[in-house]
């Protein structure tokens, strides 16, 4: 009997501390933590500043002076502002174009045809290299003198074009060089979520007498929601972001007809001479805000779509 109140002291002895007890909430918040920081000091923290910024005239050296909203007052003037936000909408619309075109290749490349390796290997090569690469790369075949195009054109006896020095066509020949990689991006998207397809729900339409279009539409497309998702955000994160292309290919020509906001906010901010940091910080906001109304609306979209599948 004198045994057991030893034991339950040396049980009030060795009793968990804090750390052990709640062992299963601290370590994931200890592998989360450095990622938190950096998420905060290099994005969160940049764009408070940005928006701060845009209330000041300042020139990157001297001292700042508080302007108010006078930064964005001068956008709706700017008839620059103008064609860059417009142009901004183009490459929104057709960049658009990536997702049907990444998930016909997808489900082409998901078949089990002879060299299929190969076709995998060649669709997935414009992801693979640089931005800088494709430019370049689109660049000769525009070239009006030497380029592909118009040496295809020739054989069909029309006349040669000169893509990149028309203001007319310089943006759509950016955007359609922009198309490559981002069709192979969608592509290996869909390539992932069509390995978690659902064969029972196949075989199930199959037997039913579904196929072709009506298989697509109604049994495989409803499963790949979730890649359809990632798809289109990061779709409109690339096209309202689009720069390296524009810088490469046109630098924001001719008559500065290519130019786009992130693009812009770069000449008015780095590129001319004064350094108008207020100016492109309100640039920059005005690009962010319209790139967080997007994803939020697909947040939401697919928040009320898991909401009514419960």
């Amino acid at each position: 009997m004198s045994n057991a109140p030893q034991a339950s002291a040396r049980a009030k002895t060795f009793r968990p501390g804090f750390m052990a007890r709640n062992r299963q909430v601290i370590t994931p918040l200890l592998f989360l933590t450095p990622g938190i920081l950096f998420f905060l000091f290099y994005v969160i923290f940049p764009v408070i500043q940005s928006f701060n910024l845009s209330f000041y005239k300042w020139d990157g050296l001297g001292e700042a002076e508080y302007v108010g909203l006078k930064n964005y007052k001068k956008l709706l003037t700017d008839r620059a502002f103008e064609v860059s936000l417009w142009n901004n909408f183009k490459w929104l619309i057709l960049y658009l174009l990536a997702i049907p075109a990444g998930l016909f290749i997808a489900l082409f490349l998901n078949q089990t045809v002879t060299g299929i390796r190969m076709y995998k290997s060649l669709f997935f090569f414009p992801f693979v290299i640089s931005q800088v690469v494709v430019g370049l790369v689109f660049t000769w075949f525009y070239d009006p003198t030497f380029g592909l195009l118009n040496t295809i054109l020739e054989q069909f006896g029309l006349e040669p074009l000169n893509v990149l020095g028309d203001p007319n066509l310089a943006t759509y020949g950016i955007i359609l060089a922009g198309l490559w990689p981002q069709t192979a991006y969608c592509m290996i998207l869909y390539l992932t979520g069509l390995n978690a397809v659902d064969p029972e729900q196949i075989e199930a339409a199959r037997l039913d007498g579904a196929k072709g279009w009506r298989m697509l539409w109604h049994i495989i497309i409803p499963q790949l929601r979730p890649a359809t998702f990632i798809a289109f955000v990061v779709t409109i994160i690339g096209a309202l972001r689009s720069f390296d292309l524009i810088s490469i290919m046109t630098y924001g020509g001719p008559f500065g007809s290519t130019r786009v906001l992130s693009f812009y906010m770069f000449e008015k901010a780095l590129s001319e001479y004064g350094f108008r940091m207020g100016y492109g910080a309100a640039i920059a906001v005005v690009l962010f805000v319209i790139m967080l109304a997007f994803i939020a609306y697909f947040l939401w979209s697919m928040y009320q779509d898991e909401k009514g599948a419960r």
